[in-house]
């Protein structure tokens, strides 16, 4: 037999759309949730302990609830005896006070008179996500707020906590989900569809990633830098770079980077921070197209894994200090990282072989490993112009 636990659970499975068809303005209509015909047959003081506990959270006993109409069935087991037929919910306020949701459909409905006072085109929204309406309320004054600035100025140029919008600096911040649901309906027209990021998005100013890099010819650092050789900018301003070089040294790690500038220096030659697998950030600088570009990481598995990933983005990067002649004369028996990598390596014939040599034997060699000494001689006998600094 159905017990108050069924129906409280049957009850408050009808309550979202009760939601939805408040948020849509429409009228309640009595709720009716079907009875069975299954029933206690070990007693008949079972039977009507059963009967009982239905009958004691009725609107009949506690005066709000649910209502009960029985139907007479002659059992197999007691003879002729009264089933609930039906469980209806005859009003609102007996549906609400047995679900213990009256102040919460009160909130509720302010909130939405708040949202659609304000943004009448969120209607639909609010009917479709009443969850969502509940779940963030006490906050819906701050995010109308938020709301009502971007519709203003929809193209903010600023950063998140730049915004003169009268709520905690951090609330943008924590309220990313709710706030890209909203705008994307309120500033249609202005969201840079395809961008995930809320800053993108939204057309803020973000922390950008820094691109760190060494030149190392000495007539460009002079022309354009005024001397500064070593430094750090915004990814989108070194995408725009305007210089006249013709190579392009990424090394992968921070060893590397520091060994990289104490290179001797290179005509018409950049040394760029790759920052290991972070080296793909650079993959829409389409200036690096038109550069040799060499590669210079680790000889380990990783190493030549982002090798392969960066020639998807410029397929003529050439490695170097990556051979297996280096990797003999200075391997000191170093264990390198095992790989989860599972697809097809862009590779040299040459370098697939060392690398399933190092895979094999989860063997790696630093670079910092290698001589200065050597690294010159290297770049000399490889056709590299270099001049001692």
């Amino acid at each position: 037999m159905i017990t108050p636990d069924d129906i409280r659970k049957k009850a408050m499975a009808r309550y979202i759309p009760f939601l939805r068809n408040l948020a849509e303005g429409l009228p309640f209509s009595k709720l009716v949730i079907s009875g069975d015909k299954s029933y206690s047959r070990s007693s008949w003081a079972d039977f009507h302990n059963e009967i009982q506990a239905i009958v004691s959270q009725s609107r009949e006993k506690k005066k709000y609830g649910y209502s009960l109409e029985f139907h007479q069935v002659r059992t197999k087991h007691l003879g002729l005896q009264d089933l609930p037929k039906l469980i209806s919910f005859d009003s609102q306020s007996d549906f609400l006070l047995f679900l213990g949701k009256e102040k919460e459909v009160e909130n509720f409905e302010k909130d939405v008179r708040l949202v659609t006072a304000s943004f009448p085109e969120l209607a639909p929204w609010l009917v479709k996500n009443p969850g969502k309406v509940i779940e963030y309320h006490g906050k819906w004054d701050s995010i109308l707020k938020v709301c009502h600035y971007f519709k203003q100025n929809p193209r903010p140029g600023l950063y998140i906590r730049e915004l003169p919008v009268a709520v905690h600096t951090k609330f943008v911040e924590q309220h990313q989900p709710i706030l890209r649901e909203l705008l994307d309906m309120i500033i249609p027209y202005h969201v840079t569809s395809g961008e995930n990021q809320f800053e993108k998005r939204f057309n803020l100013k973000y922390k950008e990633p820094q691109v760190r890099f060494k030149i190392l010819d000495r007539s460009i650092s002079l022309r354009f830098f005024s001397g500064i050789d070593d430094l750090a900018i915004p990814l989108s301003s070194f995408e725009s770079l305007k210089l006249p070089l013709k190579k392009v040294l990424i090394v992968e790690n921070k060893t590397n980077l520091f060994t990289t500038l104490t290179l001797p220096f290179m005509e018409d030659t950049m040394a760029v921070f790759g920052e290991g697998n972070a080296v793909l950030k650079l993959g829409n600088t389409s200036w690096l197209s038109e550069m040799d570009i060499l590669y210079w990481g680790d000889i380990d598995v990783h190493g030549f894994e982002i090798l392969s990933r960066l020639r998807g983005f410029f397929p003529h990067t050439r490695s170097v200090l990556m051979d297996k002649d280096t990797f003999d004369r200075f391997f000191e028996n170093d264990n390198g990282a095992v790989s989860g990598n599972s697809s097809k390596l862009n590779l040299s014939d040459e370098e697939r072989n060392l690398y399933d040599l190092l895979e094999a034997n989860n063997w790696r060699l630093e670079q910092e490993k290698i001589p200065q000494c050597y690294v010159i001689d290297y770049f000399q006998k490889s056709g590299i112009d270099v001049t001692e600094k």
